[in-house]
């Protein structure tokens, strides 16, 4: 079974060296994983939702049972920054709290911290290691 996002940051986190970092980046590479790297490290992407603690009630059914995944929902992300749908702010924020109640406890933390840009407080994941590892991507000019 593919990890839950939570998971594959927790293990790229636990690596030891950025070389290592590196190739688990990769390893694990999907859409959802790299949406999530860019909300977090790009600058340009700028978050419509208040900052801090979200309030919802967190999903408790066990990790991958009764819940939506990022790897599917991560298509909706655009909905809560700049430059995406012409929301109301309470829409915004209801649509936010229900994409929250449907993923699992870890995948709901991932998206939260992305949102403020914390991902790296939470686990040892640098912008360095994600340009080394995605040279790809467009850094900037997002929103």
């Amino acid at each position: 079974m593919k990890l839950l996002l939570n998971e594959v940051l927790q293990k790229i986190s636990n690596a030891k060296t950025k070389a290592e970092k590196i190739k688990l980046l990769q390893e694990y590479n999907s859409n959802a994983l790299r949406q999530i790297l860019i909300i977090n490290f790009d600058d340009s992407v700028v978050s419509l939702l208040p900052e801090g603690e979200v309030p919802y009630t967190p999903n408790d059914a066990p990790d991958g049972t009764e819940h939506t995944r990022l790897d599917h929902e991560y298509r909706k992300l655009y909905l809560f920054f700049k430059g995406g749908a012409n929301l109301t702010r309470n829409r915004r924020e209801t649509l936010f709290i229900q994409l929250l109640e449907g993923l699992s406890k870890g995948e709901a933390e991932v998206l939260c911290l992305a949102k403020d840009k914390k991902i790296g407080k939470r686990w040892k994941i640098t912008k360095q290691c994600v340009e080394s590892a995605f040279p790809t991507i467009q850094w900037g000019g997002r929103s």
